[in-house]
């Protein structure tokens, strides 16, 4: 399916050689030289990704995406030359999708966009929120709230709980949860998902230490109770 996708990136080679292999694939595509013009482009475009580089003139990738995240749900995969660890994971709490590193192959990327644009269709009607016990999660407005009271949680947060609670039961094993959470590649480490589990926990249980919902699986990783 043709989706419209915005390529930032201030370099113009890089963004005509993304330009080539997505419209390869019949995406249509715009494109944003400085975060300025890539936020107004995002805001009145509505493109269905971003693929975003963070070292841009005028606003910087990351906060594009923090701005991005806090206004809309499109999909964003950051692309950079910053390549730690720490760098990473700081893409992806802010909210991003997929972080790939430069240099990247066009194909490997094309792909990417594909997994998160498969991962992120939504459907027509949309999903009208869970209660669960306490707790009310709705997927569409990607709020939690508990007794009432909105909860903030984190962007990795809140898609670490939709993961759990769309199969609730269903044993997640910490690898399973990387690839759905932080995206195809992510070399992190796997306790990255006990950080933010353990989080989430403190927010939405009475008892963080004698969890209700989000149940440890031994030998295996986290479900969501199943009612």
């Amino acid at each position: 399916m043709k989706r419209k996708i915005l390529v930032v990136d201030d370099d113009k080679k890089t963004v005509d050689l993304i330009r080539l292999y997505l419209e390869r694939e019949q995406h249509g595509v715009l494109v944003a030289y400085d975060g300025r013009e890539a936020l107004s482009i995002a805001r009145q475009s509505s493109p269905s990704l971003i693929i975003l580089d963070w070292m841009l003139p005028k606003v910087d990738g990351l906060d594009i995406c923090r701005i991005l995240r806090a206004e809309s749900n499109v999909p964003i995969i950051m692309l950079t030359a910053r390549s730690t660890e720490e760098d990473k994971l700081l893409g992806l709490d802010l909210g991003a999708d997929d972080y790939v590193t430069k240099p990247f192959s066009p194909r490997e990327l094309v792909a990417r966009v594909r997994v998160v644009l498969r991962r992120f269709v939504q459907e027509e009607e949309p999903s009208p929120p869970l209660q669960v016990g306490d707790l009310t999660i709705d997927l569409v407005a990607h709020e939690v709230w508990r007794n009432g009271e909105l909860l903030h949680v984190t962007p990795k947060e809140f898609k670490l709980l939709e993961v759990l609670v769309k199969e609730p039961g269903r044993a997640f094993s910490r690898a399973d949860l990387v690839d759905r959470v932080f995206g195809l590649g992510y070399e992190g480490f796997e306790r990255t998902v006990d950080v933010h589990l353990m989080n989430l926990r403190k927010k939405i249980e009475a008892d963080p230490n004698r969890p209700l919902y989000l149940l440890t699986v031994y030998g295996v990783g986290y479900k969501f109770r199943r009612e």
